[in-house]
């Protein structure tokens, strides 16, 4: 009998402890408007894209006019003209491709430096974050825009313009 009255309070003191956890959400994707340093590293990042992808292009026509250039002239070329004038269309798409890769690859420049503008403010809205949830004494903060399903989220649990506050910002009204 004191097995079972043992864990019946074991059961019920786990269950108090468990419903007494607090929970909060956070839409990173509206906090991140609010931040105009996100804002301009976007900017950055989109004008840099715009860029190297006028490489990439300009690369890929000229190899494009180069092949229309031997296929119009193929009739008149001998065996190793040919051979020769397919190796270099060959290794100008070559080269292209890994200038592609090098620019927009995961490890290509664009992704670096992404990483170098926005690792920063990333990292600073995870510190106001982790500091709302210090001081309103949360167990857990789910962001909105993850991964996590969430199928409800009660108004009153949104904790994101507290943490655009945090950063010295104001909720409410999204940075131009």
């Amino acid at each position: 009998m004191k097995k079972v009255i043992l864990t019946f309070v074991i059961t019920f003191a786990a269950f108090l402890g468990a419903y007494a956890q607090r929970f909060a959400f956070v839409d990173s994707e509206y906090i991140l408007k609010h931040v105009p340093e996100y804002a301009a590293a976007q900017k950055q990042l989109a004008t840099l894209s715009d860029q190297y992808q006028k490489d990439v292009d300009s690369r890929f026509q000229e190899i494009d006019r180069l092949y229309k250039a031997y296929q119009a002239d193929q009739v008149l070329m001998t065996a190793d003209m040919k051979k020769r004038r397919e190796a270099e269309i060959v290794d100008k798409e070559k080269a292209a491709k890994d200038f592609q890769r090098s620019k927009f690859g995961p490890d290509g420049e664009l992704a670096e430096r992404s990483t170098q503008l926005v690792k920063p403010v990333q990292d600073r809205v995870a510190k106001a974050v982790q500091a709302v949830a210090e001081a309103e004494n949360l167990d857990m903060i789910f962001d909105k825009n993850s991964e996590v399903m969430m199928l409800y989220a009660n108004p009153r649990y949104n904790k994101s313009d507290a943490v655009i506050t945090r950063l010295g910002l104001k909720p409410g009204v999204f940075a131009k």
